[in-house]
């Protein structure tokens, strides 16, 4: 009898805790909780579940539970899920002008990079999102500074990378980078590049730190320029239905949450990179297989020189005052 009663407590607290949630938001994304993206999806799920009482009830399925990086967007739009971060990349076709963020040596450090998210320029691009009225774009998180790789001669200065197959994302941006130094550009799915670089199919490749390690290219690749020549990062957007469903004072609270999570992403993000840094270091010691070149004030400002001229092929894509308004950003 005794057991009864706790087990009818029990159901009938976990009914009004059922009750309490006015809305469920699904949050999906396709990588794990132990990346900077998942670790900030749990703190956004926590402090918007925090701030609304428990009105929004926020559930988090990371490594592509309910859909795949192809899927997600479809997802979202039908409000199957309600919150995503995909990738940059992925909104080009809904707004060519993200492709600011693949312009080479655009971005002086961190610093000016978020100035730009944070400020006109992000809010610009965020309403070109807005515009399509099938996803709200909240704010942009930190996957870090892209940094070249290879197998061939060190880049050092943009003529060592002249006559080499570097690997890159579809890009018509990233082509164009390539080109510019005399390098031949190889569109290749992610899956692909450590056979391809293995196998010499192509001699390097650019990457943040992050995907260099986690996927062991420095098994593959026999030198790492710590360029930060480009920018790798997330877009995170929201179902309009659902945040049209929401009365004001969640909008406000979701809002304050998400600029939270985002602050605890980016660190989360610097951390990481950091850690990475250090094993990198330590096994480019140890096997002497890995050669790490860290660029002058001088050399960054040949790079720019050069890669000054992709900008104007990009101006009627982009606009030419988007891209100045970047550069300009304090």
């Amino acid at each position: 009898m005794k057991k009864l009663v706790i087990g009818t407590i029990a159901a009938a607290m976990m009914a009004t805790a059922g009750l309490a949630a006015d809305y469920v938001m699904k949050v999906s994304h396709v990588v794990s909780d132990s990346t900077p993206k998942g670790k900030a999806a749990i703190f956004l799920e926590k402090r918007i579940e925090e701030l609304t009482a428990g009105k929004i009830d926020v559930q988090v399925f990371p490594n592509s539970q309910l859909y795949g990086d192809g899927e997600e967007m479809k997802a979202l739009v039908m409000d199957n899920v309600q919150l995503i971060m995909p990738s940059l990349s992925k909104f080009t076709s809904i707004a060519p002008e993200m492709q600011l963020f693949d312009l080479p040596f655009l971005f002086r450090d961190k610093a000016h990079l978020y100035n730009v998210m944070d400020g006109e320029v992000g809010n610009i691009l965020k309403s070109k999102i807005d515009a399509k009225k099938q996803m709200i774009a909240l704010d942009y998180w930190d996957a870090g500074f892209k940094h070249f790789s290879t197998n061939a001669k060190p880049i050092v200065l943009p003529e060592d990378a002249a006559g080499h197959k570097y690997r890159i994302q579809s890009s018509k941006v990233l082509e164009a980078q390539f080109k510019a130094i005399g390098g031949n550009p190889q569109v290749l799915p992610f899956s692909e590049v450590y056979s391809a670089l293995q196998q010499g199919v192509v001699d390097g490749t650019e990457n943040p730190l992050s995907n260099f390690y986690t996927k062991k290219f420095n098994e593959v690749q026999t030198s790492l320029t710590l360029s930060s020549h480009g920018y790798l990062g997330y877009l995170v957007v929201m179902s309009d239905r659902f945040w049209k469903k929401l009365p004001a004072d969640l909008q406000a609270k979701v809002s304050q949450a998400m600029k939270e999570a985002t602050a605890f992403e980016r660190e989360e993000s610097a951390v990481e990179d950091a850690k990475i840094m250090e094993s990198l270091r330590a096994y480019a010691k140890d096997t002497n297989k890995l050669e790490i070149i860290e660029l002058t004030a001088d050399q960054k400002a040949q790079w720019k020189k050069v890669m000054a001229t992709v900008y104007p092929k990009f101006y009627d894509v982009i606009g030419e005052d988007l891209i100045q308004k970047a550069i300009d950003a304090k």
